[in-house]
């Protein structure tokens, strides 16, 4: 067994390290990676051939995580891993972000990467780690690639850039991104931020390079360790002479459509079309069927590079606006009448209806994944069906790009929700058309419609999708790109933010040598981009409505001591269930370090005030002197056991019921279930037992005199009673019962 291990030091001193020759030995490549007691294991396994007619890259990346490896059950009935949870698809796409890129443009056999986290001890992230067992896999295998590439969790922690920090510390930390790069380039970006300047992100992303840059370098290390060498492969049969022909009669006329600056994405795309169409008839008909394929690559090569070549020479982008230009923008707010809050962002040929609903703590989302376990209160789920983009075909299940640009809206919007907002909010952004970043529509209209549901959100948050085109030597920066542009440029960078800075961003990079320069000046441009579409925001609806809309639930709010809790549930949550059914209200209370949070919500007033009277009622501390409504619950020898409080009975003995003497209880006149008005006159702090009085309620009659007790050894002795000390006779107390040995 020829084991190999590597290790790379982080700046912090904590150590990360990769081995091969020990598990998965089957699989093309196949690393284990380690940080502290979380390990990793990524495989890779790549087809011999390609695909009969594939034309592209097949690359399937997942990543999963046993529950085993933090020694938990998963839960559900099955008792077993099921499908992939929303955090771990993330990961995934993470992953495949920075490595489909790097396969070379030829190479299209199915390729299966496979991450699986096989123990963890919840101080480290994992998903930070993912990126580089992947690479690391690849390096070690004879699969051809382009890398290796490495992925680090940059976040900034009392001023200080952190690498790959542990949950501790990004519980403390105001921006944290992940980067994906090469030893020479950064690929991919995704992170959020607490409003941060574009200068603090730039540094944020050197520091992650300058990481990244190292762990690159122990995988080629552990590369030539191995001896890996990479595959021949054939995927691809080429004609140049009929490459050369498609372009020397299609580039012109692709070319002046690019010029033509329509901004109708159907007109385009058929005109686009059409050359390509026309050129396959001109082709002699027993030649098409086996052509036609090679015809549609080469064609495309040749769409490309009219588009590009027009935008850089002649500044003139597909739908003929400038390269800082932003599209046509329309919005309105309160579209819908049945959602709390409603908004329509239209920009361009994209669009977004995105709605607002708020609701109670019974409605927050449940999170119960390997290392994250809790609820969640402010949720944004994103939709694109395909009529968004004219396509005829079914609406399925959400997909992995849907869950992806919802997560990048919901980081958008997630710090400028109000910290102590009482309801669990969810926005849901649906596609109706999408022409370019659908997801930075989703974070404008999520802002008009939280604004317009009352929420009183810190700062509007807008967002903008910046493009590139570059040759090597020139290039150009674009704002507000269309999908044609992201489809065939270099670069698709997302960007969102307040008037204060930068909170939310995703990049993807296509091209070599991305200089920081670059960098800086697509952020800046698309700062810009992202305040003028603040104005229109702000003109829309300048600031929250004042109050929610009459059908939204009103919430209460209250702290109670600890040690009442269970008072207000009641066994089985009996008492809870009886204030609900009672008040029609919802109720729910939470265990917090500060004592008992309620919250009471409900449509109207009434119902509110009922349940806070009643559990007020509950909670509310009885005090000596005070005087309560009550009820008779039981009724003794010695006086009455009296309900003065929910769930609290005092002892109304018989002397105090009035200030005569009563021989019995018959005589004091009271029932099981009267209504009396009692004083409580003693709590005893030993046995916490209540004494209650209803003579105390009266004049005390005059010339009153409270009768002596006399000490229990002189009281006088009734007929009938037995001489002190004597005992009962043996035969009263029944046979001597034999001793057991």
């Amino acid at each position: 067994m020829n084991v190999i291990k590597k290790t790379i030091t982080l700046p912090d001193g904590r150590e990360i390290t990769i081995e091969t020759g020990k598990l998965a030995k089957q699989a093309d490549g196949a690393v284990e990676v380690r940080m502290g007691n979380t390990m990793l294991l990524a495989t890779v396994v790549s087809a011999k051939e390609a695909g009969e007619g594939v034309d592209f890259m097949p690359l399937q990346v997942e990543y999963k995580e046993k529950f085993s490896a933090a020694g938990r059950f998963p839960g559900g009935f099955l008792k077993r891993e099921g499908r992939a949870s929303d955090y771990e698809i993330l990961t995934a796409r993470l992953v495949d972000r920075v490595l489909r890129p790097l396969f070379p443009d030829n190479y299209h056999a199915d390729t299966f990467v496979n991450i699986t986290m096989y123990s963890a001890d919840g101080v480290d992230a994992p998903d930070c780690l993912a990126g580089l067992a992947a690479s690391a896999a690849i390096a070690v295998s004879d699969i051809p690639f382009n890398g290796p590439i490495s992925e680090v969790r940059v976040a900034r922690v009392d001023g200080q850039f952190v690498i790959d920090p542990t949950f501790e510390q990004l519980q403390k930390a105001d921006m944290e991104l992940m980067v994906g790069a090469t030893y020479d380039n950064i690929m991919m970006v995704e992170g959020e931020m607490n409003e941060v300047s574009e200068a603090d992100l730039l540094a944020a992303l050197r520091a992650a390079h300058d990481a990244i840059k190292e762990q690159c370098k122990v995988q080629m290390e552990l590369a030539e360790a191995v001896g890996a060498v990479k595959r021949e492969y054939c995927h691809e049969t080429n004609d140049e002479d009929l490459r050369a022909d498609v372009r020397e009669k299609c580039y012109d006329r692709a070319y002046a459509i690019a010029k033509q600056g329509c901004a109708d994405k159907h007109w385009r795309q058929e005109s686009f079309d059409a050359i390509c169409k026309e050129y396959i008839e001109s082709l002699p008909e027993e030649e098409r069927d086996e052509k036609t394929p090679l015809v549609k690559r080469y064609y495309h090569d040749v769409e490309k590079e009219a588009m590009r070549r027009c935008v850089l020479d002649e500044g003139i982008r597909l739908d003929g606006r400038k390269t800082t230009e932003i599209r046509p923008i329309w919005c309105e707010t309160d579209y819908l009448p049945g959602p709390h809050g409603s908004a329509v962002f239209t920009r361009g040929e994209t669009q977004s209806l995105s709605t607002v609903t708020l609701g109670t703590k019974l409605d927050e989302k449940i999170l119960d994944d390997v290392l994250n376990k809790g609820t969640e209160r402010f949720l944004l789920h994103y939709n694109f069906p395909p009529f968004s983009t004219g396509e005829a075909k079914a609406q399925r299940g959400v997909g992995r790009r849907e869950i992806g640009h919802g997560n990048l809206a919901h980081r958008a919007l997630k710090r400028m929700f109000p910290d102590d907002f009482p309801y669990v909010c969810r926005v849901v952004s649906d596609i109706l058309e999408s022409n370019g970043s659908s997801s930075m529509a989703t974070v404008c209209a999520g802002t008009l419609a939280l604004l317009d549901a009352g929420v009183k959100m810190k700062r509007p948050v807008s967002g903008i999708a910046m493009g590139l085109i570059s040759d090597g030597k020139n290039y150009a920066i674009l704002s507000d790109i269309l999908g044609d542009e992201d489809h065939l440029g270099d670069m698709d960078f997302k960007v969102t933010g307040t008037r204060e800075g930068i909170t939310a961003t995703q990049m993807d990079i296509k091209c070599d040598g991305l200089s920081y320069e670059i960098l800086e000046k697509a952020l800046m441009q698309a700062r810009d981009g992202r305040l003028h579409i603040l104005d229109i925001i702000e003109q829309t609806i300048p600031a929250p409505r004042e109050d929610y809309k009459p059908h939204v639930p009103r919430i209460v709010t209250m702290l109670i001591p600890k040690e009442l809790i269970g008072a207000v549930i009641g066994p089985g949550g009996k008492i809870i269930q009886g204030i609900q059914e009672e008040s029609g209200a919802t109720v729910s209370i939470d265990e917090i370090p500060e004592g008992g949070y309620i919250e009471v919500a409900g449509i109207n007033k009434d119902s509110i005030d009922k349940a806070l009277a009643m559990i007020n009622a509950i909670v509310e501390l009885p005090e000596e002197g005070k005087v309560y409504d009550g009820t008779v619950r039981s009724i003794m020898d010695f006086g009455a056991f009296v309900e003065f409080m929910p769930h609290r009975d005092g002892l109304l003995h018989i002397s105090e019921i009035a200030w005569e003497r009563l021989e019995n209880m018959e005589a004091s006149g009271l029932k099981e279930g009267d209504k009396v008005q009692v004083k409580l006159i003693e709590i005893d702090k030993k046995t916490g037992k209540y004494r209650l009085s209803m003579r105390a309620l009266t004049p005390k009659p005059e010339g009153y005199v409270e009768p002596q007790r006399a000490p229990r050894g002189d009281r006088p002795r009734r007929d009938g009673d037995r001489p002190r000390g004597e005992r009962a006779p043996r035969g009263d107390r029944g046979p001597r019962q034999p001793k057991k040995d």
